[in-house]
């Protein structure tokens, strides 16, 4: 690992920090400032969504991601985001490598191991947030997220360099965007303890995985500015769940979200009644 990235790595380095940032990272450094004018208490400095995008190498960001994943333990969101923003503040400079990057820490174990969303999905959506809103963004997240609930995971293998467990590793689709499911499942399925550092490195290669699969849709988004749609259909039960769940009039539209609904909701023993009569 290069000085370079040793020092963006552990935050901001050596860097002089300017601007909004500059009140995140060093507050000690801040003055104190006049009351917005009405109306421009939610101003940004740059205007919303303001940051240029450019195009990565996803294979060259990967194993960077996987490096941020066990850089102090800072994991899944981390490597992500870094691997994306990161590797721009590497090769491009400020704004990039201003980022104060230890925020992205929390999203371990699906945000201070919660086992919510998958902190490395996070990581990358965060980093699609950079550029564009939501209305453009949520095409590029669809496609992230489906992409992660219907594909054989982990595919990166570092070789030599893996740091937690060396060797091949089993694969397994997670149906979830879920951090809990996705864990439990693979764990599950392969008799391997969610303690293990072959879980652990699971995720570390997963990180890679979604870091590269964000990067390259990052880049299709760039080509195609307005015009990117995505490749992925919504999840059969999504659709089929939604006509009653998640149609306005309906007496049952009581449900919010894109998420396959199988999972959590298909009666299967992974989610029969665990309470009665357990162990």
């Amino acid at each position: 690992m290069d000085c370079n990235r040793r020092h963006l790595l552990c935050g901001l380095g050596g860097l002089a920090v300017g601007g909004a940032v500059a009140g995140l990272v060093a507050p000690a450094l801040a003055v104190p400032q006049a009351a917005p004018a009405p109306g421009e208490r939610f101003a940004q400095v740059g205007g919303e969504f303001g940051w240029q995008p450019h195009k990565l190498n996803a294979d060259e960001c990967a194993p960077v991601a996987y490096e941020g994943y066990w850089h102090k333990g800072y994991a899944c969101g981390y490597g992500a985001f870094y691997g994306i923003i990161g590797m721009m503040g590497e090769k491009f400079g400020a704004p990039y490598n201003q980022f104060p990057f230890t925020m992205l820490e929390a999203n371990k174990g699906g945000i201070s191991d919660w086992g919510t969303i998958c902190g490395a999905l996070y990581g990358a959506a965060a980093a699609f947030a950079l550029f564009w809103g939501r209305k453009e963004r949520t095409p590029m997240v669809n496609e992230l997220f489906r992409w992660y609930e219907t594909t054989a995971l982990p595919i990166y293998n570092p070789g030599d360099a893996a740091t937690g467990f060396k060797g091949a590793l089993p694969t397994g689709v997670s149906d979830s965007v879920l951090c809990h499911i996705s864990v439990s499942k693979w764990c599950y399925e392969n008799k391997i303890e969610a303690s293990s550092k072959q879980r652990s490195e699971r995720c570390g290669r997963l990180t890679a995985d979604v870091c590269r699969k964000a990067i390259e849709i990052m880049n299709a988004k760039i080509e195609q500015g307005k015009n990117y749609k995505g490749t992925f259909p919504i999840r059969k039960a999504v659709a089929g769940c939604g006509e009653c769940h998640m149609t306005k009039g309906n007496e049952a539209n009581w449900s919010k979200g894109v998420m396959d609904c199988t999972p959590c909701h298909s009666g299967g023993k992974a989610v029969a009644d665990k309470f009665k009569d357990h162990p």
